[in-house]
């Protein structure tokens, strides 16, 4: 793991690693470890991060993640090797094809707390900080749209989930979440759940939604 991110590191800018170093609460110990050995062998200003501190206090816990991580391998592959079986390794996750299926059915809001919920697990607070504001920031643009040209309120409001689908998919999992090994958490009790909000929000919007489209001009059917 440790030479696989220092692989990944000597490919970053040099803002890059600044960034890794800036926000390393958002990071694994490792991959922080990782960029600031880059950042000192490119002689980069990096004198208010106090990295002898900063290594003092990340390589304990590297290493102990690195410990417990091969352990978990090498139970991993004893099992595997005395039943034949692959074994699931890290933590519960909604996969990325559960989140998009969850915003499709459902809303991007459903695949939204699907995706938050991985970060709790994994105690990235500050990815689902980040993604909160993304939606709030997008629905604000979104409504600034609708009112600008009503003509195409249709087409918007059928493909509005789109851009955060792909915004789930190709920037909040790649970057706070990567490409670690993961269990597939079940989906039935979210999916029964987003089932009966579905059906409240349907029952209880319904005739507003109708009015405010038929004070849009918009034709309702």
């Amino acid at each position: 793991m440790a030479e696989e991110y220092a692989a990944k590191m000597s490919r970053k800018t040099d803002a890059e690693l600044l960034l890794y170093l800036r926000n390393r609460a958002e990071y694994r110990e490792d991959a922080v470890l990782a960029a600031l050995l880059e950042a000192e062998q490119r002689q980069l200003p990096i004198e208010e991060f106090n990295p002898i501190a900063l290594r003092a206090e990340l390589e304990p816990i590297a290493a102990q993640q690195q410990a417990a991580e091969a352990q978990r391998l090498a139970a991993s592959q004893q099992h595997k090797a005395a039943t034949e079986l692959p074994e699931e390794v890290g933590p519960a996750l909604y996969s990325p094809l559960t989140i998009t299926l969850f915003s499709v059915l459902f809303s991007m809001f459903a695949g939204a707390v699907l995706l938050i919920l991985n970060f709790r697990v994994l105690g990235r607070k500050g990815a689902a900080t980040r993604l909160i504001l993304f939606l709030v920031g997008y629905l604000v643009l979104f409504a600034i749209l609708i009112k600008a040209l009503p003509q195409v309120a249709p087409l918007l409001m059928q493909f509005g989930s789109l851009p955060p689908i792909m915004a789930y998919n190709l920037w909040f999992w790649p970057r706070y979440i990567g490409a670690q090994q993961y269990q597939r958490r079940g989906w039935f009790a979210p999916f029964i759940i987003c089932m009966a909000v579905s059906m409240l929000l349907l029952l209880l919007l319904a005739p507003i939604l109708m009015r405010q489209f038929t004070e849009m001009g918009i034709p309702v059917k």
